[in-house]
């Protein structure tokens, strides 16, 4: 606790050689999410990265640090959020524990609310994740999210791995488990229930803000229903986003928590100085994609492996589909696209995740989008 309370902006992360010497190499990523406030406007951009490695010079703890130095770098330039996933076992993805990177980001910060894109529910007992994200409210007050995804964010063996000392490891128990993460909260279990003493401590903190992550109408539904935020995953979902993003605001009740909706709308972006750059920046994208729906989990390649690499018709055809959901340009362009997408979802804020290879062109893709959305500078 008290490292958490002492921390300042000034504090560096490890070298990549102590780095090395606590984490095993290989190629890896994590997801990071940062909100955006546009003064003016009812748009709120929302920037995610993706940070992925290259297998040449790169390891998985490298990409930790990458995310709170990626954090550090976008606190002062106005962005508002930044979220980190889950996954586990997926050999190009290290952010395996949300809460615990939640911490040093927002330790690392001075302005950035921290949250969870998301906390994979089914993996964990609620009492858990309430008395976690308790603790980190109490840490850094008003500055923490809980979003939640009903996803296991990872592969049925490992999923079972997570799962087996709890009750039931087997099915789709989402709903029980969340409806137990609001009781604890909301200490509203009834007289006879085995939990009615169960107190999620500590007692005196809040949960911080709960947002539902979905790709789908169902999550869309439940969000509504609950009263909580949602976050709807364009940048991976064959669903139209309009009909999920309308029904949210439709149907949306208050609750304790939220009065009113809060709609986040996720894509995928690559802004560059150049058209042309952004394109070359984008065809690690390309081939990543392509690799992936193939079940090939290699590190993000390079601008010069995509140009090298031989595609097929069906590598072809997968980019295709991907490039329908991808945007890419100058931050003139990437405006021009995403102004009418805002408008069809009626997204409070937009969500851009940057997958590409270079940590220094996603830093920059951030600045321009950050400039070209009219951020205000913080110091």
């Amino acid at each position: 606790m008290v490292l958490f309370k002492t921390a300042t902006r000034e504090m560096l992360p490890p070298t990549r050689e102590q780095a090395r010497a606590l984490f095993a190499q290989g190629g890896a990523n994590t997801w990071q999410v940062t909100i955006v406030d546009v003064d003016g406007t009812r748009l709120t951009a929302v920037l995610m990265a993706y940070e992925e490695t290259s297998a040449a010079d790169l390891s998985a703890a490298q990409a930790i640090l990458d995310s709170v130095a990626l954090a550090r770098h976008c606190d002062p330039l106005g962005y508002t959020r930044y979220w980190v996933a889950e996954h586990h076992n997926m050999p190009n993805i290290a952010s395996s524990a949300p809460d615990i990177m939640i911490g040093q980001i927002a330790a690392a910060t001075q302005h950035l609310r921290v949250g969870s894109g998301g906390v994979m529910l089914p993996n964990h007992a609620p009492l858990t994740v309430a008395e976690r994200f308790k603790v980190l409210e109490g840490l850094f007050p008003d500055r923490i999210d809980l979003g939640i995804g009903r996803a296991p964010g990872t592969d049925p063996v490992t999923s079972y791995a997570l799962r087996r000392r709890q009750d039931d490891p087997a099915g789709d128990d989402f709903l029980d488990r969340f409806r137990e993460l609001l009781l604890f909260e909301q200490r509203g279990f009834p007289d006879d229930h085995p939990f009615r003493k169960v107190i999620a401590m500590p007692a005196d903190v809040d949960l911080p803000p709960i947002y539902l992550l979905g790709s789908s109408g169902y999550s869309a539904q439940l969000a509504a229903h609950v009263g909580a935020g949602f976050s709807f995953a364009h940048h991976f979902s064959d669903f139209d986003p309009v009909g999920p993003m309308l029904t949210y605001r439709e149907q949306f009740k208050p609750s304790p928590s939220r009065e009113k909706p809060l709609a986040i709308l996720a894509l995928h972006v690559v802004a560059a100085d150049t058209d042309a750059e952004a394109e070359r920046l984008a065809s690690s994208v390309d081939l990543n994609f392509a690799r992936r729906r193939q079940g090939d989990y290699k590190p993000i390649p390079s601008p010069d492996e995509a140009a090298a690499h031989t595609y097929t018709a069906a590598d072809r055809q997968l980019i295709a589909q991907n490039r329908a959901r991808l945007v890419v340009g100058t931050p003139d362009k990437v405006l021009a696209h995403l102004e009418p997408l805002v408008e069809a979802t009626k997204a409070d804020e937009l969500m851009v995740t940057t997958m590409i290879y270079d940590h220094e062109a996603r830093k920059h893709s951030y600045e321009l989008l950050a400039k070209a959305f009219g951020l205000k500078s913080r110091t």
